[in-house]
């Protein structure tokens, strides 16, 4: 896309007494469709062009991006109205965004972009040391693509940068699914270490962008609890939870999941971490194993199931939290005496209390009691917006559960 002049940016306008105004002087970063003024000249702005908003007394709030065919039709990206969105901008919200991960973590693997709460909306990017991958979810970060990668090289050093364009949110936005190579050379899964394992991530090929980061801290909390015992490991994806907790000391790890590649990584990380002597995988659907092993009267001390999201969004949310309610029954059916559950939820459309509401009466239609002992939710490198409840999208509950 060429660079718009600021001084050339259309102006977009919100409908008169909108609630977006006030919302948006207070931070919140987007605006629906029912609050902006889409007359035939904005419906006709090609999806990712940047604008100047006004409110309706025409006082400039800031600049935005528009996407008229999208629910967000506006995401405000810079207070100032004039901002140039060059390589000079990018630089400086990746900088900031690289601050915060070097002080976190001594090994370049993390979420170094968690969108709008590191000022690049609809932006994602996972950093797998001298490799990154974007996930442009947005039209005006598809749009600018080529200079973001090239300020995300000149400010972290990668070598290596990815596109990755899966997921439903390109879908919402009218974008396609054409993802690949971007610069460097990908020569093979990537060896991430965390939490004292070894896990590989593949950059091109996996779920996401290889590697769920968000969970790092859940992963360290379950190896506490699972020192000397069992582990059950559901949707494991290349080893999560299992591997974790078998580096913190757990006797053995199953590890289920309904997708082989992610399983072979799986072993794959187990032998480079030294555990393959205690680990084992089960492919299959995850709820079809859970009821096997219940009927095999198999027990473990701790089982944690880590779902894809089942409520990606409001329509499906009733259907979502049953779905997180049969998992509970199931799971819980599978925890020994005084053993330990732990589940959790990715999804958007359930809050915390919804899903724990559905866990807790999963629990319960399985005949099982206990106490809740830790609520987690994503790593310090998944920042939440302050304005913006969908950027602390991850839930997890870890229960004791009685006889």
């Amino acid at each position: 896309m060429t660079a718009m002049p600021p001084s050339a940016r259309p102006v977009v306008r919100l409908r008169p007494k909108a609630r977006a105004a006030n919302a948006l002087r207070a931070g919140f970063p987007w605006v629906y469709a029912d609050e902006l003024v889409l007359d035939r000249r904005t419906r006709a702005l090609v999806p990712g062009t940047l604008a100047v908003l006004e409110d309706a007394e025409r006082q400039a709030l800031g600049l935005v991006t528009v996407n008229p065919a999208s629910q967000i039709v506006a995401r405000l990206l810079d207070a100032d109205p004039g901002a140039p969105v060059d390589a000079g901008w990018f630089a400086a919200r990746l900088r900031r965004a690289l601050a915060l991960r070097a002080r976190l973590y001594p090994d370049p693997f993390y979420r170094l972009v968690h969108a709008e709460a590191d000022g690049l909306p609809g932006v994602v990017i996972d950093r797998f040391g001298d490799a990154a991958v974007i996930q442009p979810n947005a039209a005006w970060a598809e749009a600018h693509l080529p200079v973001l990668a090239e300020a995300l090289a000149a400010v972290t050093g990668v070598t290596t940068i990815v596109k990755n364009a899966a997921g439903r949110a390109r879908a919402r936005e009218g974008l396609d699914d054409a993802g690949g190579l971007l610069q460097g050379a990908v020569d093979g899964p990537v060896a991430v270490p965390m939490n004292g394992a070894t896990y590989f991530a593949d950059l091109t090929g996996g779920q996401k962008t290889g590697l769920y980061f968000d969970q790092r801290d859940n992963h360290a909390f379950a190896a506490r609890l699972a020192r000397g015992g069992s582990v059950l490991d559901v949707f494991a994806h290349v080893g999560g939870f299992g591997l974790a907790a078998l580096a913190g000391g757990a006797a053995r790890a199953l590890a289920v999941d309904g997708s082989a590649p992610a399983l072979a990584l799986a072993d794959r990380g187990a032998q480079a971490s030294g555990v393959a002597d205690r680990f084992a995988t089960r492919c299959g659907d995850a709820f079809d194993a859970m009821a096997a092993l219940g009927a095999e009267g198999a027990r473990f001390d701790t089982v944690i199931c880590d779902p894809p999201a089942f409520a990606p969004a409001k329509p499906a949310l009733e259907a979502g939290l049953r779905a997180y309610a049969r998992v509970a029954r199931l799971a819980a059916g599978l925890v020994a005496p005084g053993g330990f559950l732990g589940l959790c939820s990715c999804s958007h459309a359930a809050d915390l209390a919804r899903f724990r509401e559905a866990s807790l009466q999963g629990v319960a239609r399985a005949g099982r009691s206990g106490q809740i002992v830790h609520t987690g939710g994503a790593g310090p490198d998944h920042p939440m917006h302050p304005q913006l409840a969908e950027s602390g999208y991850l839930k997890a509950l870890f229960l004791r559960l009685d006889g």
